[in-house]
């Protein structure tokens, strides 16, 4: 794509310099189409050292670049005695080397212009500049100093102690940072990926120096680093530049204890901070997601593109392509949400976080869910489009620099082992269709046990189990057992039971006024012994019909015959009932044509819900 831009560029300047009006006239009409750019995006380049270490480059002519090391190490890779030591030895990289001691290294990187950062995720850690592609072998130089000869004295470790604590104090602030950290420490509660990636305030008091010369000889080898760039590099000129620097990097480990990562496991769970205090509550619900490597993966970034995002700050309104967004704002229903999609080496979590007020939690908790429903059962043509033109616009408008095609470049090849091309990842979008959409999004949503997390004002959350009985949808549909409700897979081809759902609404109606009529008539004074001989009445004349009896299986033909049981003595009544309460007919469950009805249904439900569950395993595989 840089290479387009450049062309482009010279055949303008040109043009400009040359005034010639038909030129000018092709010029404007000329085009390049989306196609055509990413056929023409720079080839990456992929080479490996005897060490292990990985060397990858794009080059793209600019006049700067970005050069850095991507380590597959991060908070995942910590045990809960020294979570955090990944975050804490980020800050000591920049305190000096053996060789440049902090000053010296800074004023190394101010003569140069250029940017020293690194950051630290779950499992990945990255040190990276941006300087002047002239000064590529220096950046080289100065990254493989502070990676491999990191000074370590006891006197930075105390300073950079204070640095962490007060750092951890600031991020309490970022209530979205803690209500994501919160959902990873409720979805994967007893495995590494539980960890935050800063580590608790007791490992940032405790950790030692020896702590991080273990944490730096246990994961800093080369077969798990790459060095990559971007911009004004030549791939030649950097390989030579990682054979001279990191030749002498370790591949082996002591005793070869190799570290593999434990398998993590997803726990659908809750977990709260309730704060009233707090003037927005901050809300984060999902399920387990895709692998990095899943072909899952592409469908369900399609789904997500759908849903979309809003800012309450941001334009567009109720005129937003994404209808939980423009629902959310027309309502006022939060301040803002997002979809997400975190991808692992060997799991995912897949979800949505929102922020609103106390009074719209519930509103916005269950147009989302709804919106993860509509993603499994309704999702059109028209939202698929739309979803995968969203989804290419934002993986081009990502990569707008050196330092993100040098970061995208450094974790594709920690996680595929190569680059990604942008044109594969369009080919793999083009070819998401609806009905992929739904299959994906029922395997890994529908009827799935979410993990919640909430901070703030949220007292009006929904109970757990009600969130998750909004991961599926009931339907009145005809099966086997009956007309109820039935708990199926999404586009499960069953005609709707009109011939059969019909008499019993009928029967429903024609009961509805008997029944008011008993219970005016025991709010009015009427004894016991009359109402429920009223009822038992109205039970027993549906029932000898055969109206009832034929409309279900024999299994519920016992609970059918107990509305014809007599009335019980005036002894036996609840209090309620004796004391001639409007509840009276409710409360009497066995001689209740309305709770009979409700009885049948339930047992209905628990049966089918089995049976659709069990159907639902066996397609999914």
């Amino acid at each position: 794509m840089a290479s387009v831009c450049r062309v482009g560029s010279t055949v303008g300047r040109s043009l400009a310099k040359y005034r010639n009006p038909i030129l000018l006239s092709l010029r404007r009409q000329s085009s390049v189409s989306y196609a055509q750019s990413l056929a023409g995006a720079p080839e990456t380049r992929l080479t490996a050292l005897d060490n292990g270490l990985r060397v990858a480059s794009e080059e793209t002519g600019h006049a700067t670049c970005t050069v850095g090391l991507w380590i597959g190490a991060g908070s995942r890779y910590e045990s809960e005695k020294n979570n955090g030591a990944g975050f804490f030895l980020e800050h000591m990289a920049f305190k000096g080397t053996k060789k440049h001691p902090q000053t010296a290294l800074e004023q190394e990187v101010e003569s140069m212009g250029a940017h020293l950062s690194a950051y630290t995720s779950r499992e990945h850690t990255a040190y990276y500049m941006k300087t002047l592609a002239k000064d590529l072998p220096k950046a080289v130089e100065l990254l493989s100093e502070v990676v491999q000869h990191c000074s370590l004295n006891e006197a930075d470790v105390e300073q950079q102690r204070a640095v962490v604590l007060r750092e951890l104090e600031e991020v309490e602030g970022n209530l979205q940072e803690v209500c994501l950290d919160l959902l990873h420490a409720t979805a994967f509660q007893g495995t590494p990926l539980s960890y935050s990636v800063l580590g608790p305030s007791s490992n940032a008091r405790t950790l030692s120096r020896q702590d991080l010369v273990e944490y730096l000889g246990s994961h800093y080898k080369a077969p798990r680093m790459v060095l990559s760039a971007a911009g004004g590099v030549n791939h030649e000129e950097l390989v030579s530049l990682a054979k001279t620097h990191f030749s002498g990097l370790s591949f082996e480990y002591e005793g070869d204890a190799i570290p593999v990562l434990s398998p993590c496991r997803f726990t659908g769970s809750e977990i709260r901070m309730r704060d009233d205090a707090m003037p927005l509550a901050h809300v984060a619900i999902a399920v387990e997601g895709a692998r990095v490597g899943s072909p899952d993966i592409v469908p369900l970034m399609v789904a997500n593109s759908i849903i979309g995002s809003y800012d309450i700050k941001s334009g567009g309104g109720k005129n937003m392509s994404s209808r939980l967004a423009a629902m959310a704002a027309e309502e006022n229903f939060c301040e803002s949400f997002q979809a997400f999609h975190s991808s692992y080496s060997d799991t995912g979590l897949m979800g949505m976080y929102f922020v609103t007020d106390m009074h719209h939690i519930e509103d916005m908790m269950h147009w989302s869910q709804n919106a993860w429903m509509n993603m499994c059962t309704t999702v059109t043509d028209s939202d698929v489009a739309r979803g995968k033109k969203s989804l290419k616009a934002s993986l081009v408008a990502q990569l707008n620099g050196t330092t993100p095609i040098c970061d995208d470049i450094g974790r594709h090849v920690l996680n595929y082992g190569r680059r990604v091309p942008l044109a594969e990842w369009d080919a793999r979008i083009n070819a998401v269709t609806p009905k992929m959409v739904r299959d994906v999004c029922s395997k890994y949503i529908y009827d799935k046990c979410p993990a919640v997390a909430a901070v703030g004002p949220v007292e009006q959350l929904p109970d757990y189990n009600r969130t998750r009985a909004s991961m599926y949808w009931l339907r009145t549909l005809k099966g086997k057992g009956g007309v109820f409700g039935q708990v199926l897979p999404p586009r499960v081809d069953i005609q709707v039971a009109t011939m059969w759902s019909f008499p019993v609404w009928l029967c429903l109606v024609l009961l509805l006024p008997w029944c008011a009529q008993c219970q005016r008539g025991g709010s009015a004074g009427a004894s016991p012994d009359q109402g429920m001989q009223t009822d038992t009445l109205a039970v027993d004349i549906v029932n000898r019909s055969g109206m009832l009896i034929g409309l279900f299986p024999p299994e519920f033909h016992p609970v059918l015959r107990q509305g014809r049981a007599p009335p019980r003595p005036a002894s036996q009544l609840p209090k309620r009932a004796q004391q001639g309460s409007r509840f009276a007919l409710s409360l009497d469950v066995p001689t209740s044509i309305l709770s009979v009805l409700i009885d049948l249904a339930k047992n209905q439900d628990m049966r089918t819900k089995a049976a659709a569950n069990a159907e639902l395993m066996a397609r999914i595989g």
